[in-house]
């Protein structure tokens, strides 16, 4: 199971060209890049209710949208992570998409860089995924114990917990390795390449996570 933002495609140029129009739209300052990568969080609506206090967390997500759509900022994938996710379903492995990103957005984005054939199901638009990895693993059948969830922030690593599954934390996207490691992911990473090494050793990637569940 996967994040989207930060673990597969990179939209942080995006996300803070969206959020500091929000911010403009309110006289507030604007964000850097690593002050945003340090400060923003999921569920989101905590971060605005910090930076933005008492505005409808409805009117700032009208704002993002708008943001977002005039952005002319690009969205790669990310590098291996259409080649992790090939080895992947070379090896029949199911794989799933939770993300916190807007459905309509997400939608966009899985079509136009070609990935959605990888994907057996996706959820977006999920502002607390804690509330949904519940029935995504009992709807789709998966075992706990044979089921991670990879992502690039603390959220997506509570998200595992939460859900009783293992997780694996990379270091491509919003949080810096000391956030990871303050929620105890069973794996931190430094990119799917690395996620790729492991998981040609099974006994490897075994003795990993009994180390660290």
């Amino acid at each position: 199971m996967f994040d989207w933002s930060g673990t597969l495609v990179d939209d942080l140029a995006l996300v803070i060209c969206a959020t500091n129009h929000v911010m403009r739209i309110y006289d507030k300052p604007e964000w850097q890049r690593e002050s945003f990568r340090r400060s923003f969080r999921l569920p989101y609506e905590k971060f605005y209710s910090e930076h933005i206090p008492g505005v409808e967390l409805e009117e700032i997500e009208n704002h993002f949208r708008q943001g977002f759509a005039q952005s002319h900022e690009a969205v790669p994938v990310l590098p291996h992570a259409e080649d992790f996710l090939a080895f992947l379903k070379k090896r029949d492995n199911r794989m799933f998409v939770l993300t916190s990103m807007c459905a309509i957005a997400f939608s966009e984005q899985v079509e136009e860089l070609k990935l959605n054939h990888y994907f057996e199901n996706t959820y977006a638009g999920v502002l607390d995924k804690r509330d949904l990895i519940g029935k995504i693993i009992k709807e789709n059948g998966l075992d706990p114990k044979k089921t991670i969830f990879v992502g690039d922030m603390t959220h997506d690593v509570e998200t595992a917990h939460h859900g009783g599954v293992y997780s694996a934390g990379v270091l491509t996207g919003y949080n810096h390795r000391e956030l990871l490691e303050s929620v105890m992911p069973n794996l931190i990473l430094e990119d799917l390449a690395e996620f790729k090494a492991i998981l040609t050793d099974e006994t490897n990637l075994q003795s990993l996570m009994e180390v660290k569940a």
